[in-house]
Order: structure tokens, then C-alpha cells, then sequence
């Protein structure tokens, strides 16, 4: 049988109706990132005026919080001239909160700090000499503001240490927060120290810390180029002297001394002040300047003419580049007859003098064959203790007599190298006391040392070590002098 056709199916036909109809669905458009809170006028005035501290104003603000809120306290910390003070001020004025700034460094002692924090208070205490007697003076100033939220500044707070009892009072400004809770009071930390250096007893509020990192090129550019009569001009004069002198320091105000008077020999051949120079006038100017650049950068800090030949070849002063073992170097230029001083007045400050004859020998170190018969049990004991006291209180003061005498015997060994004798230069440097008494002024006008003034009873000026372990460790590096041996460590 033959297959019948199919029979077609009749159309179905479907009504229409725009009630069944559901609208073709559109495609999801991506969300929209949040957009990020414009900034007020006078927050904006405030980032200008502080180029490179963006974030930490941004942090600042948010952690001391709303008007009249409990603010936990803060520790600022940075190198020196990294705009810690002047970022807080400026922060707090822009708040408009009440506060009281004190710098540590200007009080030199504990009286002079209580009654310069209770004066600004309105307290009606006019002599306080005690550690009690200033709390109890500090509530009652506070409850007479009715409760009204005032910060407390405490600026250089490190410098506490060197005062008579600093231990105990940089633990009275540290533990303020659990004495001041209810009392309407923020506290705020300055510090060229790490918050290391600041552990607490327990259960006690450790501040919150803050970090102001040194400045960059571009922002220490960007600073001096602020309110510039000429900016072309000074432009073209930061593009000649601001990248050595940068090389050196990176302390904007050690900068703006060095840079201030190289300007004004700059623009001597000029008799408009106010011209664009061309490409012709720069090099010209450049030319005039060179010989007053060197002599400013060897004011700022001694150059080393040579490098300082090692066992193991030739190694770069200040080159910035990491050595074979990965650690980084120092990044600033400074000699070599500087850097040795530097060490014995870190050795000077950190180690008691009383282990100097058991640290140090004529041969520059330690020496088992010259030893005497061992010391009682009693004698290392004490001296332990007095040892102990020492690395609690911070790094101590020094006669001069003691550093020269450290001196001679770290450099002693030095004499004796083949390898320095071929530089007779930097052998006549490190004998010579008259180079040693020059770097040592050079040092101290670089805040690497600072004077404590006179003792009473030796009748001479005494010194004290600014710098921590960690740069300690750089310039030992730098000269490959084995600090690690010499420092006391219990």
C-alpha cells in the first residue's frame, strides 16, 4: 500500500493581548562605584598647605572623632622635620577643638612641664612640683571646663628621658588616658621615636600610632615651591641644587638654611628678579652657582673624596643600594673620621662607663689574655644593675674625655690596616683630635649629637647620642666596624 499524504494541520491562530505580553526584560547595567564624598573648602585649604600628608590628615581627623566624643590617645611618630607638629596644630584649629600644646624639649624638667600644661589650663596652681599634686590640679582645671573636650599635645616626648625621674614621668604622661577618662580630655603623642620605645606596664591603654614617613623628592619639590615670588625661576633653581642637596639631608629645614642664601647667589647676576630665564640664562646661572653648590653641601655635611677600600674590594659611600646581605645602607654622604665619632657616641650613650675598660683595649677591643682575675659575684652583680638602669632610662650623656678615649680605641685598629695606610689623608684625620673636635661641632650642629650643658662637679660640657640603633648599625655598616661586638645588651 502506498503511504497516504498527511493532512496539514490547521493554523492556530493566537489573539494578541497586550495585558498577556510581559515586557522583553533590559539588560543589568553595571552599578556605579560610590562616589567618593567631595571635600569641604576648608579641608582642601588644609591639604594644600601640608603637601604629602593627605593620608595621616585624613587619619587624624577620623580618629580624634566628633566634637565632644571620648578620643583615645595617639602617638605621632616620625623622623625629625616630617611636619608632626604642624600637621596636629593645623588639624585641630581646622576642628576648632580646644587644646594645649607643650614641647617637652623646651621644659628640660618636670616643674616647668606641669606648670606650662596647668597655666594654658587656667588652673589657679601656680607652683607644682609633684607628680600627685599635678594630677590632682589637672582634674580640677578639667572640671572647670564643665566637661568641655581639650587635647593635650605633648610634643618631643622622647626628650622626657633625659630629665631627672624621666622614667617616671614620661609613665605619668603616657598612663594620662586611664587617670583622665571621665574628665573630657584627649591626648596626643609627639615623637621622633618609635612606639617601641613606649611599652607600657600592663593593663595599661597603648596609644594608637601614626606614622609620618620622611618626604619624598617630589613632595620636599613641592614644598619649597610654595608662595614663590618667581616660580619659573626657583624652578630652574631646584632643578640644579635640589637633587644633591637631597642626597645629604631630607629635613626640610636643614634644606630651606642651605637653600635660602644659594638662592640669593643665584639670582646675583640678574638685575630683574622677576624674568623667565631660557634655556641659555639657566646654563649661564648654572655656571655662576657651581662654585658656591659645592661649598653649601660641604657645609651641610662632609663629602668623602675617596671610597674606603675593604679586604674584599672597593665599597661605595652612601650609594643607597642595599649591601650583599640585603640590608640598606646609609643614604645620606658623611666621612669617615664623622662616622667613627658618630659610633663612640652612640657606644658613649648606650653602653655604662663602667664596662668601657672591659669592652675596649689598646688594640681596639676586647683582649681574654689582658683580663685580671675575675670579679666576685657581688661586683658583676651591681654592675649589671647599674647597666640595666642605664638601657631603661634611654641613651645617656658623656664627657667629652670618654668619647675621645672610645675613639682612639676603635680607630686604633684602623692605623694598622695596609689598606688604610695607602691613604694618608684619612689616616692623618682619624690621629688628628683637631679633624675629631671639627666633625664633632659638625655633628652637633646636624642633631646626630646635642650638648646636655655643664656638669657641676667635672666642670665640662657633656654630650648625648640622637640617633637609634638602627642607624647606629647603618654607619657601622658603612665602615664595616662590628657594632654588635661592643654594645651592651643584658
Amino acid at each position: 500500500m502506498g503511504k497516504q499524504p498527511k493532512t496539514p494541520e490547521p493554523e492556530r491562530r493566537t489573539t494578541r493581548s497586550t495585558a498577556s505580553i510581559s515586557p522583553a526584560p533590559t539588560p543589568s547595567k553595571p552599578s556605579a562605584p560610590p562616589k567618593t564624598p567631595e571635600l569641604s573648602s576648608s579641608l582642601r585649604y588644609l591639604l594644600s598647605g601640608l603637601p604629602g600628608r593627605k593620608s595621616q590628615i585624613l587619619d587624624l581627623i577620623r580618629l580624634i572623632g566628633p566634637l565632644n566624643c571620648p578620643s583615645l590617645p595617639l602617638l605621632l611618630y616620625g623622623n625629625a622635620s616630617t611636619g608632626k607638629t604642624s600637621t596636629v596644630l593645623k588639624v585641630l584649629k581646622h576642628l576648632d577643638r580646644s587644646f594645649v600644646y607643650v614641647n617637652c624639649r623646651s621644659c628640660h624638667n618636670p616643674r616647668i612641664l606641669f606648670e606650662t600644661v596647668l597655666s594654658q589650663l587656667g588652673s589657679s596652681h601656680k607652683k607644682c612640683k609633684k607628680m600627685p599634686d599635678f594630677l590632682n590640679y589637672l582634674r580640677e582645671a578639667l572640671v572647670e571646663r564643665n566637661k568641655e573636650m581639650v587635647f593635650l599635645v605633648f610634643d618631643s616626648i622622647e626628650s622626657v628621658r633625659s630629665w631627672d625621674n624621666g622614667s617616671k614621668v614620661l609613665s605619668l604622661l603616657l598612663t594620662l588616658y586611664d587617670q583622665l577618662q571621665n574628665y573630657g580630655a584627649g591626648l596626643l603623642y609627639i615623637s621622633q621615636s618609635t612606639p617601641d620605645a613606649y611599652l607600657l606596664r600592663f593593663g595599661s591603654f597603648q596609644p594608637i600610632d601614626l606614622c609620618f614617613p620622611d618626604y619624598t623628592f617630589e613632595e620636599i619639590h613641592s614644598i619649597l615651591m610654595r608662595n614663590r615670588a618667581n616660580p619659573k625661576l626657583y624652578s630652574s633653581f631646584l632643578s640644579v641644587v635640589l637633587k644633591p642637596f637631597t642626597r645629604v639631608t631630607r629635613r626640610l629645614d636643614e634644606l630651606v638654611s642651605a637653600l635660602d642664601p644659594l638662592y640669593k647667589k643665584y639670582c646675583e647676576p640678574l638685575t630683574d628678579s622677576t624674568i623667565t630665564p631660557d634655556e641659555a640664562m639657566k646654563r649661564r646661572l648654572f655656571d655662576y652657582v657651581q662654585p658656591h653648590l659645592i661649598a653649601a653641601l660641604n657645609q651641610t655635611f662632609t663629602i668623602p673624596p675617596r671610597a674606603l677600600k675593604d679586604k674584599g674590594g672597593i665599597k661605595r659611600q652612601g650609594s643607597g643600594i642595599g649591601n650583599a646581605t640585603g640590608l640598606p645602607e646609609l643614604d645620606f654622604h658623611m666621612s669617615v673620621s664623622a662616622k667613627y665619632l658618630l659610633i663612640s657616641a652612640f657606644l658613649a650613650s648606650r653602653n655604662p662607663a663602667t664596662l668601657d675598660a672591659s669592652l675596649f683595649d689598646s688594640t681596639g677591643g676586647c683582649d681574654g689574655r689582658k683580663r685580671k682575675r675575675k670579679s666576685s659575684q657581688s661586683s658583676i652583680d651591681k654592675k649589671n644593675t647599674k647597666a640595666e638602669e642605664m638601657l631603661t632610662k634611654g641613651p645617656g650623656t658623656f664627657p667629652l674625655e670618654r668619647l675621645l678615649a672610645i675613639f682612639q680605641c676603635i680607630t686604633s685598629v684602623l692605623e694598622e690596616e695596609p689598606s688604610l695606610n695607602e691613604e694618608k689623608s684619612l689616616e692623618n684625620g682619624i690621629g688628628l683630635m683637631s679633624d675629631v673636635l671639627l666633625q664633632l661641632s659638625t655633628l652637633c650642629n646636624s642633631n646626630f649629637l646635642c650638648k646636655s650643658g655643664n656638669c657641676p662637679l667635672e666642670g665640662s660640657v657633656r654630650y648625648r647620642s640622637m640617633i637609634d640603633e638602627d642607624m647606629a648599625l647603618k654607619v657601622a655598616r658603612s665602615v664595616n666596624f662590628p657594632l654588635s661586638n661592643y654594645v651592651y645588651r643584658r
